[in-house]
């Protein structure tokens, strides 16, 4: 069985997470945001599997401050 990598560019990523980019390249120095995959020599695109993982441990982070 083969494991289908999906590739989200950062159009993609801006509008999934309703953020900025320049908010987005801060979050990849600050707050652990996953870095892109380089995928030519001008096309960069982030694992789909690495934004929801790391937006699902956000989710779990603010819900357990409530």
């Amino acid at each position: 069985m083969t494991t289908v990598t999906v590739i989200l560019r950062r159009d993609e990523v801006l509008s999934r997470v309703g953020i900025s980019q320049a908010t987005l390249y801060r979050w990849m120095k600050t707050q652990g945001f996953p870095r892109p995959k380089k995928l030519g020599p001008r096309a960069v695109g982030w694992v789909k599997f690495e934004v929801d993982a790391w937006l699902d441990s956000r989710e779990r982070v603010l819900s357990e401050g409530e």
